[in-house]
């Protein structure tokens, strides 16, 4: 049994893109996996591990989480004694370990938890090893303290951010907007519409739109006054700013998560309830809406807008429900 995603996590943007570059083979060597909780990071990077240690033809008899010792060619370095530092001694052995041929896996995953607790001799023993990375390797490195690492070692890692897999977002607002979207899904999909109903569904986009601005906003000017407590007093005005773009795209990519959610949650009910062209005219419906999200959410990574984004992903969905 695969190790599962933190359930919070599962289907969202970043978990898409790392299952689709483990399945092509074209993940990164070195990730660097940040948010404010280790313990959903920890989940992430096991449930990475065992699809990298468990391809097909690799031995699966081992899983990472087993209470057994692991995989054996997995490998963890935690901070360690009195000031839970990361030594330079441990990350030697660490690097020693990734230096071998794997067991049985044809592959090594090396986790590094709270890789800002490495001492300053240890971030450069383990830079040099991010320069010229092992073969068939995979390191994954876990921290809340992203900026806390040295810049060399962020410039060379892939960066993940995930917030935690336990926690409500609780953003002004965000509530009373997922419940008007799911009665707008209700009404578009309603097979006998009432008289000037297409010019209600497009208003209500446009209102959902321009709120979804306001709430982003306001969250990660909240978020924002709580992570800068937390900054190196050094950190430099474009590394701050760097921080909270990063903040608010976590943050952008939650809520559209939560809006792929709130589309399943309607579509199920509809489907479980009704007769089974009408549950297959649905999951159509659904298939299509999701696809149409997933597309326009890569869009981001190319700085489009995130009100564009809504917007073309809703008036598709008027589209899609209206007439399946």
């Amino acid at each position: 049994m695969t190790t599962p995603w933190p359930v919070a996590l599962a289907g969202t943007p970043a978990v898409s893109v790392i299952e689709q570059a483990i399945a092509r083979d074209r993940l990164s060597h070195s990730l660097l996996l940040h948010g404010d909780d280790l313990p959903t990071l920890e989940a992430v990077a096991l449930a990475i591990a065992d699809r990298l240690l468990h391809r097909p033809g690799a031995g699966a008899e081992f899983r990472p989480t087993e209470a057994s010792g692991g995989h054996p060619d997995l490998f963890q370095l935690r901070p360690a004694g009195k000031m839970r530092q990361i030594s330079a001694d441990a990350t030697r052995a660490l690097i020693g370990k990734v230096q071998v041929t794997s067991a049985i896996a044809g592959h090594k995953v090396a986790i590094i938890h709270e890789a800002d607790r490495m001492n300053t001799a240890a971030a450069n023993i383990f830079l040099k090893t991010l320069e010229e990375p092992p073969a068939h390797t995979t390191l994954l490195l876990l921290t809340a303290r992203p900026y806390a690492l040295l810049p060399t070692i962020r410039s060379r890692v892939l960066h993940f951010r995930f917030p935690s897999a336990g926690a409500v977002l609780t953003a002004e607002g965000w509530s009373e907007w997922l419940t008007d979207y799911a009665g707008w899904l209700g009404r578009v999909s309603s097979p006998t519409p009432a008289r000037g109903a297409v010019g209600d569904y497009v208003m209500t986009i446009y209102g959902l739109v321009a709120r979804f601005g306001t709430i982003l906003e306001q969250a990660t000017k909240a978020a924002w006054e709580v992570e800068k407590t937390r900054l190196p007093a050094e950190l430099g005005d474009d590394e701050q700013e760097a921080v909270e773009t990063g903040l608010a795209h976590g943050l952008r990519a939650r809520l559209f998560a939560e809006i792929a959610r709130s589309t399943r949650t309607f579509a199920l009910t509809k489907i479980t309830g009704g007769e089974a062209e009408s549950a297959r005219s649905e999951s159509r419906a659904l298939a299509a809406a999701i696809a149409k999200l997933e597309q326009d959410t890569a869009l981001l990574r190319l700085n489009l807008n995130e009100s564009a984004v809504l917007e073309s992903f809703l008036l598709a969905s008027l589209r899609i429900w209206s007439r399946r």
